[in-house]
């Protein structure tokens, strides 16, 4: 991840939060009680799903696949969050940005790729219910996974191999509180027009795309549960409206950043705490919180605790 000769910026000043000291701290606490609520909600939906045996189905295993991204898509930025706060210079290494640009985008793909595999899964259980055993077998859903990866991977690389040879020898303060390719992309030394659009195109695409695939994928649904229960649609708005709140909110300060590229304001630095910290966390809780196998899993693991104290 050698740079260019030209190159001689070494760190990046991230201005991140601008705020007193009692604001600062009040920030860290809230930011570690919500890092350790993703960490603890996530890694349990995790080992729940691996333990229990009745919980081996497609759902559940793209399930334990988000909470396992999200885990890590909030360790890339939450941890620098929290140890930044109290500094007067927020400091980031050259190395380390470019890393983070990378995960975060690598994340992110795999994120929106396991949001499609389950809203295909939901499709399939409802309009295909006779042929769902046949439709998501094992190796679909590992394919699903597998894809996930790659393009989340092929995604990042494709962003990062303009952002590595760009020249760095002035600026180096990121209106922001983690880096990302536009505004690191802002403080090159050349014209960096072409590569905004490369960016704006690669990303804004890629984010719109999958937004409207799942879109659709909803609106599918609920008019099969309408035709299917004569205009009952209350169990099925109920149960997707939680999904489709959490689509909504990940991919808003997406949208906003990616699609009309480079705002001029600081606003989607604000907009991605959502992304990074308040979808992670409600994850769990979306999409367990009406769900009975979850509740009877849970029951069960509690009943085996019992019996291994007793024993």
């Amino acid at each position: 991840m050698d740079r260019p000769n030209d190159s001689v910026v070494s760190e990046f000043v991230l201005l991140g939060f601008s705020s007193s000291w009692e604001t600062a701290l009040f920030l860290m606490l809230i930011f570690s009680l919500l890092y350790i609520g993703i960490i603890l909600g996530n890694l349990f939906i995790l080992f729940l799903v691996i333990l229990d045996s009745h919980l081996h189905s497609p759902m559940y295993f793209f399930l334990a696949n988000l909470s396992l991204i999200d885990v890590g898509l909030s360790s890339t930025i939450v941890p620098k969050i929290i140890t930044d706060l109290p500094n007067k210079y927020k400091i980031i290494s050259f190395k380390s940005c470019m890393t983070q640009m990378c995960f975060i985008h690598i994340m992110g793909g795999v994120e929106m790729v396991l949001l499609i595999a389950m809203a295909f899964d939901r499709c399939t259980a409802i309009c295909k219910p006779l042929h769902y055993s046949n439709i998501m077998n094992p190796k679909i859903c590992i394919s699903f996974v597998i894809t996930g990866w790659v393009g989340g991977v092929n995604h990042a690389m494709s962003q990062f191999a303009f952002i590595i040879n760009l020249p760095f020898c002035g600026p180096n303060k990121v209106d922001s509180f983690y880096c990302d390719f536009p505004r690191i992309i802002k403080l090159s030394c050349t014209d960096g027009t072409k590569f905004e659009f490369i960016v704006a195109a690669n990303s804004g695409f890629m984010t719109m795309g999958t937004f409207f695939l799942l879109i659709l994928s909803y609106i599918f649904i609920l008019v099969t549960v309408w035709k299917c229960s004569s205009g009952d649609l209350s169990k099925a708005f109920v149960t997707l409206s939680a999904h489709i709140t959490v689509v909504v909110l990940f991919f808003t300060p997406c949208m906003f950043l990616y699609v009309w590229p480079f705002p001029k304001s600081s606003v989607d630095k604000y907009m991605f705490i959502v992304d990074f910290v308040i979808t992670p966390i409600l994850n769990p809780s979306i999409y367990t919180l009406r769900n009975k196998d979850i509740k009877v899993a849970i029951k069960r693991l509690n009943k085996e605790g019992h019996y291994v104290r007793f024993c």
